[in-house]
């Protein structure tokens, strides 16, 4: 027997729980999606069950339109929920009579919420995609979102033929994804197709801080899960901000900032219109600036919704009543109607990146720049190429013009952001050991040889995911390595400083290695022999959380331990900083 669902003036017996979806940069909450409770009392185990049963029974419309109501109610005491975008799911199965649901979602939500956002799945009976086209949903409901992109078949059709606003990755490709190789090229793949199409990427199903880095760092723009907060029925633990995923995007930092840098010098600073703006203000905009080509177009939010191109408006505005015809209220167009997609890229995400956006999208005028999901700017083609050649000028003046690596500019940048944030990382301060002899002995260029031979050990041994590499000038090296234990650092480390002793004997005519060593003047002028060519190494262990210490204590604290370095058996010694008083928590350890 099929459960009742009940009437209107029973709606009590349905319950609503909501879940909140977050900036994945910020922590700020962008919205909730609701989600269906008290299934219970209508005899069923599940929320499908109970749908599928209400279909059966020819009540599906009307749940549809309870579940509205009843969300409604709840905004009406509870105004935090409403200052925030609402995600309601619509079941395929009442395609027939969506112009009732949307109505009812219009009617009752619409003027509730700064956002209602309907979620779809799957294609109605028939596989109709264009009944759920973009705009006959935005104009009904809001905006649209393909729910469980990637688990159902029809997620790629829905995507293209609906024109969405977001994507709702399922959960099935984030679990896991911090592990799974083949799952972060996938996703790597999905979030640049939807971003080019100006679609934004939400992902579902964050369960720790590991899956939620590894979205961040692929460019997603909101996330949703347990991690972030379980779906809530006590609405009063609902937070405007969660401030553990603010914590965890901090680690990401120092590649974003830096961009961000080129990024803030060369963007447009149009400033935006608003999508129900009367008309006739885009053609006084056009008017005061006869040089801008397009406006920005925002939402009551200020989120970027695409732009107009004043080449769309010129058959209005050249004509002899197009005007007067357009501004008419009963015959006229709206300005929403005028607005084209354009990509949509925050101000997080690196110019390398926001270049491959811009290039994947035909004919494209250039890229809106938002940051948490607030308009900021525009990039057009001219200022991106802008950005990114001014970027390559810094870093060519600051990379060491020998090895190539990055030089004290960028070590210092990296050094500062590991601080701030409090992020566990070793830092590894290396030099050539007896390398002025040898200079003397064998010349400059064999000089050169061996740093250059030093720089390409370091590339071959290097992870590009966890390390970074830099020069800070002659012989002294610096590395830093995230995302790893003291003892592998030091291991890391050790046979980096191996291989180096070992292929520098190269170097050396075959007296010098018989003997393992070279005779020369000190410098004092004091003839002596000395060893073969090595390199030692102070690592200082930074553990997660510490915050508390200057790059000047770092470089003190490394510098006082360089002999002790020297003279260790194995070339090493370990500065661990546990916090407090930089100068009484260092201590030395050799290995």
């Amino acid at each position: 027997m099929s459960p009742l669902i009940p009437h209107k003036s029973s709606v009590s017996d349905i319950r609503v729980a909501f879940q909140a979806i977050v900036n994945v940069h910020s922590g700020q909450c962008f919205g909730h999606e609701v989600l269906l409770r008290g299934w219970e009392a209508h005899g069923v185990s599940s929320v499908e069950e109970m749908l599928t049963a209400s279909h059966a029974g020819g009540r599906l419309v009307e749940l549809e339109i309870a579940i509205r109501a009843k969300v409604a109610e709840v905004a009406s005491t509870i105004p935090a929920i409403a200052q925030a975008a609402l995600f309601i799911n619509l079941d395929a199965r009442v395609a027939a009579h969506l112009d009732v649901v949307m109505e009812a979602t219009q009617g009752a939500l619409q003027p509730r919420f700064a956002h209602v956002v309907t979620e779809i799945s799957t294609l109605p009976e028939g596989g109709m995609p264009n009944i759920y086209a973009a705009k006959t949903m935005r104009r009904k409901g809001g905006m649209l979102a393909v729910d469980r992109f990637g688990a159902s078949p029809d997620s790629l059709r829905l995507l293209t033929d609906c024109d969405p606003d977001f994507i709702k990755i399922d959960r099935s490709l984030i679990r896991g994804i911090d592990s799974d190789a083949r799952k972060r090229v996938v996703l790597a793949q999905l979030i640049g197709m939807a971003h080019t199409l100006g679609i934004e990427v939400i992902a579902v199903g964050v369960e720790n801080g590991r899956e939620l880095t590894v979205c961040r760092e692929l460019g997603l723009d909101l996330i949703q899960g347990n991690f972030i907060s379980p779906p809530q029925e006590d609405f009063e633990r609902l937070a405007a901000d969660y401030t553990h995923v603010e914590v965890l995007a901090r680690e990401d930092r120092r590649q974003r900032q830096i961009d961000q840098k080129w990024v803030l010098q060369q963007m447009d600073l149009v400033p935006a219109i608003l999508v129900d703006a009367p008309v006739s203000e885009m053609f006084d905009r056009f008017a005061r600036s006869p040089d801008n080509a397009y406006v920005p177009v925002v939402d009551a939010t200020g989120r970027p919704v695409g732009i107009v191109r004043e080449s769309d408006m010129k058959n209005y505005a050249y004509s002899t009543y197009g005007k007067d015809l357009i501004a008419n209220k009963a015959l006229g167009r709206r300005l929403r109607e005028f607005v084209v997609r354009c990509p949509i890229a925050d101000i997080a995400t690196p110019l390398d990146r926001m270049l491959a956006i811009y290039a994947a999208v035909e004919q494209a005028d250039g890229i809106l720049v938002s940051e948490h999901m607030v308009y900021r700017g525009f990039l057009t083609a001219r200022s991106l190429i802008r950005a990114m050649h001014e970027k390559t000028l810094a870093r060519a003046r600051d990379e060491n013009p020998l090895s190539k690596l990055p030089g004290n500019v960028v070590i210092n940048e990296y050094v500062v952001d590991c601080v701030a944030g409090g992020e566990g990382v070793v830092l590894a301060y290396i030099d050539f050991d007896n390398f002025k002899p040898f200079n003397d002995t064998y010349g400059f260029r064999q000089g050169d040889r061996a740093i250059l031979l030093f720089a390409e050990l370091c590339r071959k041994n290097a992870d590009p995911q966890t390390w970074f590499l830099g020069h800070i000038g002659g012989d002294d090296f610096f590395v830093g390595i995230k995302a790893v234990s003291q003892d592998e650092a030091v291991l890391a480390i050790g046979e980096l400083i191996h291989l180096f002793s070992s292929d520098a004997e190269s170097f050396y005519d075959q007296d010098a290695r018989q003997r393992g060593c070279i005779t020369a003047q000190d410098r004092e002028g004091h003839i002596k022999s000395f060893p073969l060519l090595s390199a030692s190494a102070v690592l200082f262990v930074l553990p997660p959380g510490c915050r508390d210490v200057s790059v000047d204590d770092i470089s003190s604290a490394i510098a006082a331990k360089k002999k002790e370095a020297k003279s260790a058996p194995n070339k090493l010694a370990i500065v661990e900083f546990s916090g407090g008083d930089p100068a009484a928590a260092l201590e030395l350890t050799e290995h």
